[in-house]
């Protein structure tokens, strides 16, 4: 039996992070450096932070990467808004070329999925529909322990489909970045969800939970919509994938209230007659990113 390493890196806008699993999948190592402005700069950055992994373990490891962003299938150029030295770079090319060795790449919300279908909230599942609600809203899709990239690499953008079964109180149509209005993640990312309670301009949710316990009608109702608004959401996507688990991660992962509420309030728009649900919080907080690119080489 051979006893493999793997080197997952997580490429940031202002960091990288480079974990080491050991033969047994438990991390052996973790370091993290700035992520350079200068694109050659980035990549002799991360080949540097390899090489003194593989140094330090006395082995070589198979090495994965997630990255914010995709490799698009038309130009092999990277597609990615946070890390702008790699922003439309051959990256996958030109660091396989580098260090002489074969790469494997994928979104960081498929390796924040494929971490918690490994060994996190989700092991041993069959199907795994990961959703990280921060700033935005992406999610990934793991099925039997691979990680569904799609034709065009883009399975499990549900932030950037329409909210299903639009009410009254969802309108006017909220404008998305991405050029649509309408988008799930206008709705169910952390600052629709302080939109919601304070209106134009707000963005902190974080003490929207204290502020419903003492009573704040604000912030009870805007919790009661994120959550029915989030239930909608991860029904349309129940009707299509059928998940074992959808596990939440990103800042709103910490809304209690999730874990009680979403099944019942996903019920009516699920096509089932006997439909339950298994929604979780992550296991492996900030740590999934990078634990799931080491685990883009399977055992």
């Amino acid at each position: 039996m051979v006893m493999t390493y793997r080197i997952g890196l997580d490429l940031g806008g202002t960091k990288i992070e480079i974990l080491v699993l050991g033969p047994d999948g438990n991390p052996v190592l973790r370091r993290r450096t700035p992520t350079p402005r200068v694109y050659g700069e980035a990549l002799t950055a991360i080949a540097a932070l390899i090489a003194e992994c593989e140094a330090e373990i006395g082995a070589r490891a198979t090495i994965g990467i997630g990255i914010p962003g995709t490799m698009s299938p038309l130009t092999g150029l990277m597609r990615t808004p946070n890390t702008q030295s790699l922003n439309n770079q051959p990256f996958d090319r030109d660091f396989a070329a580098l260090i002489g060795r074969e790469i494997r790449i994928a979104n960081d919300a498929n390796c924040f999925a494929l971490s918690e279908a490994a060994d996190g909230a989700a092991a041993g599942a069959s199907v795994v529909f990961g959703v990280i609600l921060g700033t935005g809203a992406g999610a990934g899709i793991v099925v039997n322990g691979q990680v569904l990239g799609g034709r065009n690499g883009i399975a499990g953008e549900w932030g950037h489909n329409p909210l299903p079964w639009i009410t009254e109180a969802d309108l006017p149509l909220r404008l998305c970045p991405c050029g649509k209005a309408g988008c799930i993640e206008r709705y169910v990312a952390g600052p629709a969800l302080a939109f919601e309670a304070d209106g134009e301009g707000a963005r902190d949710a974080s003490q929207l939970l204290s502020r419903a316990a003492a009573g704040d009608a604000a912030a009870r109702l805007a919790l009661h919509r994120h959550a029915e608004r989030l239930a909608r959401s991860l029904a349309s996507i129940t009707n299509i994938l059928d998940p074992d688990v959808i596990v939440i991660g990103g800042g709103l992962s910490n809304l209690p209230h999730l874990y009680t509420d979403l099944e019942e309030l996903m019920r009516p728009f699920v096509f089932s007659d006997s439909f339950s649900a298994k929604i979780v919080q992550n296991k492996h907080g900030d740590s999934s990113g990078v634990r799931g690119a080491a685990w883009l080489w399977p055992a």
